[in-house]
């Protein structure tokens, strides 16, 4: 079915927009639980509940922020975090064997960095109230 399109008015956004911040809570929350625990930041960005909430919020409204600069915001979360999980699966097959086990272990943290990056680099750019680049 298809849905109607809803494109709030440009004085509108603020619900949107804070939804937003939430999202971005959420993921940040998932990616510090895995510095402080023996989790790594990817593997706790994919699997743990604030993420998996936040990727949920992003599929729910993401009608309400079409056609605006915030649909930037959803897409660059929405990006994250299924490149992240492409990434821990690609280091699960890499893992598999003993030589692809270095590998893999490189994939886990330059993903987990990048990770970091973009949950930074968006929730600031939110906050600034500017769309990111696509």
């Amino acid at each position: 079915m298809n849905e109607p399109e809803i494109i709030p008015a440009a004085g509108d956004l603020e619900g949107p927009r804070a939804w937003g911040h939430v999202m971005y809570g959420l993921h940040a929350l998932s990616a510090v639980t895995g510095i402080l625990t023996s989790a790594t930041i990817i593997v706790a960005f994919v699997f743990s509940w604030p993420s998996i909430i936040a990727i949920i919020i992003n599929y729910l409204k993401r009608n309400e922020v079409r056609g605006t600069w915030l649909e930037s915001h959803w897409r660059w979360q929405w990006r994250t975090f299924w490149y992240a999980a492409l990434w821990l699966l690609i280091a699960g097959m890499l893992a598999l064997t003993l030589i692809g086990i270095p590998a893999a272990i490189l994939v886990v943290v330059f993903t987990g960095l990048w990770v970091l990056y973009r949950v930074i680099r968006g929730w600031v750019v939110l906050a600034e109230r500017k769309p990111l680049p696509t």
